[in-house]
């Protein structure tokens, strides 16, 4: 069952299928960009071709039928499942409650998502022309519903960038853990005391200690 959240999924018979049926949600769509599509379409092919692999190891454990199944795939690449075919060129961008959300009572606010793909691995750069990185964490931290974050060491200048989207986030019941270190005195108390008051938080702070010849914890 699809659960609230946002996706950048492509929208196959079996998902708009439950789309349709359900009347406890909103979904928003969004045509596949023509540049991105080769990536995208492919992306779908391989991960379903992955699935099918493993449903034949699990009930044949043969490679043979597996090598068989990939020169089946060669030769028709109608073969597979109906339920995987792809109705449109759309993907799913996000599911919402048609009850509990901001979007019921104003259905034109706009849900908050990165503007870098969460599907696929982003490089950001610091280009004029790209996203910049806390504004990438902003928007990642609204859109999640459980973060964990394993730093080497937290400093006030940079946490303060970020500190009321994660305020926000823990206060609308999203859990927060962090786990950093005291290494070399890097870590800032103000930004620990900061992130000790908000809810539904755990912060892990290791204690390390450094010596000429070696480091203990």
């Amino acid at each position: 069952m699809l659960k609230p959240g946002i996706y950048e999924q492509i929208i196959n018979k079996k998902i708009e299928s439950e789309l349709t049926s359900r009347d406890d949600i909103h979904e928003i769509r969004e045509v596949i960009d023509k540049e991105e599509a080769p990536l995208v379409l492919s992306k779908y092919m391989a991960e379903l071709i992955e699935k099918n692999l493993t449903q034949i190891k699990e009930s044949k454990g043969d490679l043979s039928e597996q090598i068989e199944y990939i020169n089946k795939l060669i030769s028709s690449i109608e073969y597979g499942s109906e339920e995987d075919n792809i109705n449109s060129g759309e993907q799913l961008m996000a599911v919402i409650n048609k009850k509990n959300s901001i979007q019921s009572v104003d259905s034109h606010i706009e849900i908050v998502r990165p503007e870098t793909s969460i599907a696929r691995s982003s490089l950001l750069t610091g280009s004029p022309n790209e996203p910049s990185m806390f504004t990438e964490l902003k928007k990642e931290i609204l859109s999640a519903n459980k973060i964990d974050m394993l730093v080497s060491f937290i400093k006030w200048s940079g946490l303060r960038l970020i500190i009321e989207e994660l305020r926000t986030f823990t206060q609308n019941g999203g859990k927060l853990r962090i786990i950093t270190t005291s290494y070399m005195g890097a870590t800032d108390i103000k930004a620990i005391e900061e992130l000790r008051v908000l809810p539904n938080t755990e912060i892990k702070v290791i204690l390390l200690f450094h010596h000429p010849n070696t480091t203990h914890i």
